[in-house]
């Protein structure tokens, strides 16, 4: 555990979901390529449809749209309805298909189980503190099984600009009934975590389990963390 600024008394802890509490890369590499074999498979138009094509149009659609990068699950969606259309699927069918193509890809990206000793340090730090969780992604958090674990889950989109953003932290600090700078947040990503939470008032912790260098940091993170274990120590 590395200190950088001196830690602040604190109300509550919110946490980042993919890769803090669950390594996602792995995941989302899977459930990519399943995604990409739903849609080849599924439908004879897209028979043609490869990881890079598809890749070209996730890209353009965000510089067309910039905002839909603060709601992930939208903006699959709107790929989904652009690549149907655009390989002969009528715009009709499009609509209705990609619902149903989403609803796919966040059962293949929630297909995984959270590993037992984040849901022990969820369970023992919710002893001592309210814990909630903060995600700019689309995990079904009922199906990992951490519906339970939380008092609740804010997710980006439906209004709700994605970290680092101050929305999340602000409606996270208006539920708990606290100011957002009585928040806890820790996550892995030292833009969307650690710069949102310091430059939005709240305190943030880094998990860092792999060591990477503080380069790119906008923000210096209240403290660093190897393992969430480390945690307990502030209680």
């Amino acid at each position: 555990m590395k200190f950088y600024k001196s830690l602040r008394p604190f109300k509550a802890i919110s946490f980042d979901l993919d890769d803090t509490l669950y390594d996602n890369h792995p995941v989302i590499k899977k459930a990519e390529a399943d995604f990409l074999v739903y849609l080849t498979s599924t439908y004879q138009e897209l028979e043609q449809l490869d990881a890079r094509k598809w890749n070209l149009y996730k890209n353009l659609l965000i510089k067309e749209n910039p905002a839909l990068q603060h709601d992930v699950s939208l903006w699959r969606k709107e790929i989904i309805k652009r690549v149907m259309v655009v390989y002969g699927i009528s715009m009709v069918n499009a609509i209705k298909y990609a619902e149903r193509a989403l609803q796919k890809f966040l059962q293949l990206r929630s297909d995984f189980t959270v590993p037992p000793e984040s849901m022990l340090l969820l369970k023992e730090l919710a002893l001592h503190y309210p814990v909630v969780a903060i995600t700019n992604g689309n995990v079904d958090i009922k199906k990992i099984g951490l519906d339970d674990a939380f008092q609740f889950v804010l997710k980006a989109g439906n209004g709700f600009n994605s970290k680092p953003d101050i929305a999340l932290f602000q409606q996270a600090a208006l539920e708990l009934d606290i100011a957002i700078e009585d928040l806890l947040h820790i996550g892995d990503h030292l833009l969307t975590d650690v710069y949102g939470a310091q430059n939005n008032n709240a305190q943030a912790v880094w998990f860092n389990p792999k060591a990477k260098q503080l380069d790119k940091a906008k923000l210096l993170p209240t403290i660093e963390v190897s393992d969430l274990k480390h945690l307990l120590k502030l209680l």
